[in-house]
């Protein structure tokens, strides 16, 4: 399977780096399946006098000797899941790659009404699931990281 990751360089070798903000699966390194979606990640942070790139690598969905946590949809343990990880710069959890839903601007908006209480957890999951939410699969862990082929990087301009 072909995943994607934007950013500002070629990413022959991927990390895991510190982030400077809590993220919606923790710490790792963030792709999607969606070429569209790397594309427009990469386009938020790209400048007039800047290129970005989105990098492809190989990846064999079917590894067996990682802790792999797939959340198929939105539902109340995907939410309990992205809560804990954006209220809590510290949580920590034990899956090597984490699958789901990416979380867009609409969903911000949800999550952000689900926290102020206006939406319950019921409600949020319903107005999620009525959105077309692309995949993100985060790789946790070195261990997670090294199952990743590097196969091209596509130049992207604002």
């Amino acid at each position: 399977m072909l995943v994607y990751h934007g950013s500002l360089e070629k990413v022959v070798c991927p990390k895991i780096l510190a982030p400077s903000r809590t993220l919606d699966y923790g710490a790792g390194f963030y792709t999607t399946t969606s070429f569209e979606q790397a594309q427009k990640w990469v386009a938020r942070k790209i400048t007039a006098q800047q290129n970005g790139y989105v990098n492809a690598y190989e990846w064999d969905e079917h590894t067996t000797k990682l802790q792999i946590c797939k959340f198929m949809f939105p539902d109340a343990a995907w939410v309990e899941f992205v809560m804990k990880n954006r209220l809590d710069k510290n949580y920590a959890h034990e899956y090597d790659i984490v699958w789901g839903p990416v979380a867009n601007d609409r969903v911000y908006a949800a999550f952000a009404l689900f926290e102020q209480d206006i939406l319950d957890i019921d409600a949020l999951i319903k107005e999620l699931r009525t959105y077309k939410l692309v995949d993100q699969i985060l790789f946790h862990t070195e261990k997670a990281v090294r199952t990743l082929t590097f196969k091209e990087a596509q130049e992207i301009w604002a």
